[in-house]
C-alpha cells in the first residue's frame, strides 16, 4: 500500500504541476467593481474613501460564499479592514498598525458553505471547519458543544453515545488528535464523556480533518480536531452568562488597551446540590452496570456527590505592529464521591466508599512574527497535564484498591511560513514533545503495589507546499512529515497530501492521501479498572508488547453544488496497523489475552443536503466494513472490529426564522458486534466458553431529537436566548454493548449497556 501510495502522489503532483502550467489566466478584478456586485448580491453597502480601495485588485471569490465568509476572504486577501456596523451597512479601513500582523496570505478557501448547517463550512483541503459564532441550530443541541457537532458530520460518530469516545473511519477515540489552542488534550468529556469539556462559549473555531491532514499534526492515526478561541484584538469588551439542567457558566472579553485582551471562560455543574431530570438520565446511563451498581444486593444506604467544572483563560497582546503574543491555559475537574451500604449475597453488612477524580491542565504561549513581506516566523510552547486517580474501600472486607493514570506532555514547535505570492505557500517546521505516563496501583489484603513511568521523546521535522492554480480551479497540499521516536529509536516518514480539482462550475474532485503514527495509546488490564466507570489508562509504546501504530489512508470524493443542493460521495480506505488487543476492551475470549494486530475499514460517505429560504434538510449515510486482524486471535482469521457499524444514516432538519431556530433529527445504525456464549459450556472450567469472536449483532440503534432555540432582546445592549431540547424523544431503549459475566454458582449472566433515557434539558443565557 505504502508503494501504491507514492506512486499516486507522484501522479496527482506531476498531473497538477502540468495543469498549472497550462492553466488559462482568470485576471483579478479591481475591488471596487468586486464591491458593486456585492452590494447587489447581499444587499448591503459598503462604506469607504476612494483612496482606500485604490490599485487593490483582488482574484474573483466563489459565489457560494456566505456573506460572513465574503468579508473574511477579503479580510485575508487585502490590506483592509471590513467592520460590520448593522445588517446593511459595512465599512471598509485601512488595517490599524496593530491589525497587520495577520495579511500573510492563506490559501485555504471554503468551498461549501452551509454544510449541513450555517456555520459548518467545507474547505479545499479537505477539512470541515465549524464557526460556534455563526453556528445556527442541530437536533438535540441547544449549545455549539465542539464535540457534539463533530458527530453530525459522515463517518464520524461515537457508538456507545459518549463525547469522549468518538469513533471516526473505525478508529478508537485514543487515535484521534483533540488540540485545544495547540495543547494536547487527554481528557475531552465531563461526566465520564456524556458532555464537551470545552466551553462552547469561548471556543469560535473548529477545524476538523478526517484524512489529508496537515503535515503540522501527528501522533495521532485517526483525526484531528483543532479547536480555537477568538484571536483578534477588537477593542470591544462584552460577555454572558448562562444555565442549563446541569450547570451554569459565564464568559467575558474583556479590552485592557488598545494592544491587549483578556478572554475568560467558567463553567460549574450544581449536581452536587440539585439534580434534575437530565443529571437523572446521565447518572444512569453511566453508573448502571458499572461496578458501584449493587442491584444484585439490597442497597441500606447511598451517600452520592458528583460534580464538574472547567476554566479557560486567554491574553492577547499585539506587541508591535508585525508581532504578537497569546498566552493560554485551561483546567478541567470531574470529581465522584460515591459511599454505599447494603446487604450482600451472604447477608452480611457491607459498606464501600469510593472515590474518581480526573483533573486536566494545560497551558501554552504562541508568539508570531511577520519578518519581512509574505515571510512569517511562529513558535509555540504547551504543557499538558492528565490525572485519573481512583480509590475503593471496603469496610467490612478491610480491603482497598487505588489506582492513578498520569500523562505530562510537553511540546515546542516552530513553524516558518514563507507566501511566495498569492498562489504559493511554502511552510518548514520543527516539533519536539516530551510524554511521560505512570500508571500506579495499590491494592492491601492482599498487599500489591505496582508503580510504572516511561517516557518517549520525539523529534519532528515537517514542509508542505501548497498551490493554487492562476484560475483557482485547482488546489494543492503536498507535504511530509519525519519523526525519530527516541526511546523507539524509530525514524518514521510520513507523505500527506490533499488534491482538490474543480471539474465544472458545479462539481468538484477531491482526493486526500495520508501516513501516520502514534506512539501514545490507551489499553484496559481489568474491566475493573477505576471502578469500571473510566475503563481505560493511558500507556506509551515500548520495543515488547506495545508498538508504534501505523496507519495509511487515502480517499476519493466528487460533489456537486448547485442551487442550495449538495450531493458528495467520498469513498475511502484505511489500514491501522501494530494494535494490541488490549487497546480493544476486548469482552470476551481475548479479554485477558494481548497480541499484536491491525484493522481495516473500507468505506462510503454519502450526504445530500438541500437549502431552502429558511429551511435546511439533510440526509447522510455511510458503508463501512471493518475487520480485525490478529495472527494469534481466531485462529490468524479476520473478524468484525468491535467498532463496526456497517450502516449509519441521519436525517435532519433545522428551521431558522427571524429570533427562532428549531432542528429536528432522526439517528440510525446497524448494531455492534458481540461475541456470544457457547451453547455447551464446562462448568469444570470457570470460564466462559464463547463462540466466534464478534459473530453476532445487536439489535439496530434509532434515536429521534428536537431542539429549539429563540432569541430576544432582554434590555438594552442585553441579549437574552432560551433554548429547549429533548434526546431520545421517544424514550427508545437502546442496546449499545453485550457482554456476559460469570456468577459464583458458575451461571452466566447477560449484561446489556444501554442508551440514554428520554433527556430533557433547557438553558437560558444573556449576553451583553
Amino acid at each position: 500500500m505504502n508503494k501504491k501510495l507514492l506512486c499516486l502522489i507522484f501522479f496527482i503532483l506531476s498531473f497538477t504541476f502540468c495543469n498549472l502550467s497550462y492553466s488559462q489566466d482568470q485576471e483579478k478584478q479591481p475591488l471596487a467593481q468586486i464591491i458593486t456586485a456585492l452590494e447587489e448580491k447581499y444587499n448591503v453597502k459598503f462604506s469607504f474613501e476612494t483612496k482606500t480601495i485604490e490599485n487593490i485588485t483582488v482574484a474573483p471569490l466563489y459565489p457560494e460564499l456566505s456573506l460572513e465568509q465574503v468579508i473574511h476572504q477579503l479580510k485575508l486577501r487585502t490590506p483592509l479592514n471590513f467592520e460590520i456596523l448593522s445588517e446593511r451597512f459595512i465599512a471598509i479601513t485601512p488595517l490599524k498598525s496593530t491589525e497587520s500582523l495577520s495579511s500573510i496570505q492563506k490559501l485555504e478557501e471554503v468551498v461549501v458553505t452551509n454544510y449541513l448547517t450555517r456555520g459548518i463550512s467545507k474547505t479545499n483541503n479537505g477539512t470541515i471547519e465549524a464557526n460556534s459564532k455563526a453556528f445556527d441550530i442541530l437536533p438535540g443541541l441547544i449549545e455549539p458543544d465542539v464535540l457534539q457537532i463533530v458527530q453530525n458530520l459522515p463517518g464520524i460518530i461515537s457508538v456507545d453515545e459518549r463525547i469522549s469516545n468518538i469513533n471516526v473511519r473505525g478508529g478508537t477515540n485514543d487515535q484521534n488528535l483533540i488540540l485545544y489552542e495547540g495543547i494536547r488534550m487527554y481528557q475531552s468529556g465531563h461526566f465520564f464523556g456524556l458532555i464537551s469539556a470545552f466551553n462552547p462559549y469561548l471556543s469560535e473555531d473548529i477545524t476538523i480533518s478526517k484524512n489529508g491532514t496537515s503535515a503540522k499534526f501527528g501522533n495521532a492515526v485517526s483525526s484531528t480536531i483543532a479547536i480555537k478561541n477568538d484571536d483578534e484584538i477588537d477593542g470591544n469588551s462584552s460577555g454572558g452568562l448562562g444555565g442549563n439542567m446541569l450547570s451554569v457558566d459565564g464568559f467575558a472579553k474583556i479590552s485592557l488597551s488598545h494592544k491587549t485582551e483578556l478572554q475568560l471562560a467558567a463553567r460549574r455543574s450544581f449536581t452536587d446540590l440539585a439534580v434534575s431530570k437530565t443529571y437523572d438520565s446521565y447518572f444512569d446511563r453511566i453508573f448502571r452496570d458499572s461496578e458501584l451498581n449493587t442491584t444484585n444486593n439490597t442497597l441500606l444506604a447511598l451517600d452520592e456527590r458528583f460534580l464538574f467544572y472547567d476554566f479557560n483563560a486567554k491574553f492577547l497582546y499585539n506587541i508591535d505592529p508585525t508581532s504578537k503574543l497569546r498566552i493560554n491555559f485551561l483546567n478541567m475537574y470531574n470529581n465522584l464521591d460515591y459511599d454505599q451500604v447494603y446487604i450482600a449475597s451472604d447477608n452480611s453488612i457491607q459498606e464501600s466508599k469510593s472515590i474518581l477524580n480526573q483533573v486536566s491542565y494545560g497551558a501554552s504561549a504562541n508568539y508570531s512574527k511577520q519578518l519581512q513581506k509574505g515571510f512569517n516566523l511562529s513558535a509555540q510552547i504547551y504543557y499538558s497535564n492528565y490525572d485519573l486517580d481512583a480509590k475503593n474501600t471496603n469496610v467490612t472486607s478491610n480491603q482497598s484498591l487505588e489506582q492513578e493514570n498520569i500523562v505530562e506532555d510537553y511540546g515546542l514547535r516552530i513553524d516558518l511560513l514563507n507566501a511566495l505570492n498569492s498562489n504559493l505557500n511554502i511552510n518548514l517546521g520543527y516539533q519536539f514533545n516530551e510524554v511521560g505516563v505512570t500508571n500506579f496501583e495499590d491494592v492491601t489484603n492482599p498487599n500489591f503495589v505496582s508503580l510504572k513511568k516511561e517516557i518517549i521523546r520525539t523529534h519532528a521535522i515537517f514542509g508542505e507546499v501548497e498551490r493554487y492554480s492562476k484560475s483557482r480551479d485547482t488546489h494543492l497540499r503536498l507535504g511530509a512529515r519525519i519523526s525519530y521516536f527516541g526511546k523507539l529509536q524509530e525514524l518514521i516518514i510520513e507523505p500527506r497530501f490533499a488534491f482538490n480539482q474543480k471539474i465544472s462550475d458545479y462539481f468538484r474532485l477531491e482526493i486526500l492521501g495520508e501516513l501516520k503514527s502514534q506512539s501514545i495509546t490507551q489499553i484496559t488490564d481489568l474491566q475493573q479498572d477505576f471502578l469500571g466507570i473510566e475503563k481505560r489508562r493511558w500507556q506509551l509504546a515500548n520495543n515488547s508488547n506495545i508498538p508504534l501504530i501505523k496507519s495509511q489512508q487515502i480517499s476519493s470524493g466528487l460533489s456537486y453544488n448547485q442551487n442550495k443542493l449538495l450531493i458528495s460521495l467520498e469513498a475511502y480506505y484505511k489500514n491501522v496497523a501494530s494494535i494490541t488487543a488490549q487497546s480493544q476492551a476486548f469482552q470476551n475470549q481475548f479479554q485477558f489475552i494481548n497480541d499484536i494486530g491491525s484493522y481495516t475499514i473500507k468505506g462510503i460517505d454519502f450526504l445530500i443536503n438541500k437549502r431552502f429560504n429558511n429551511l435546511s434538510t439533510w440526509l447522510s449515510y455511510s458503508y463501512s466494513k471493518n475487520d480485525y486482524h490478529f495472527e494469534n486471535l481466531n485462529n490468524g482469521n479476520a473478524f468484525p472490529n468491535t467498532l463496526d457499524l456497517k450502516h449509519v444514516a441521519n436525517a435532519s432538519f433545522t428551521y431558522s426564522k427571524n429570533n427562532f431556530k428549531v432542528g429536528f433529527g432522526i439517528n440510525w445504525h446497524s448494531g455492534r458486534p458481540f461475541t456470544s456464549p457457547s451453547s455447551s459450556q464446562d462448568n469444570g472450567n470457570s470460564v466462559i466458553e464463547y463462540n466466534a469472536p464478534n459473530s453476532e449483532r445487536l439489535p439496530a440503534y434509532i434515536r429521534t431529537d428536537i431542539s429549539a432555540i429563540y432569541n430576544f432582546k432582554f434590555s438594552k445592549g442585553v441579549k437574552a436566548e432560551v433554548g429547549a431540547s429533548i434526546w431520545n424523544i421517544f424514550n427508545q431503549t437502546n442496546i449499545i454493548n453485550r457482554y456476559f459475566s460469570l456468577n459464583a454458582d458458575d451461571s452466566i449472566t447477560e449484561i446489556n449497556n444501554r442508551s440514554l433515557k428520554l433527556t430533557p434539558n433547557i438553558s437560558f443565557r444573556v449576553k451583553f
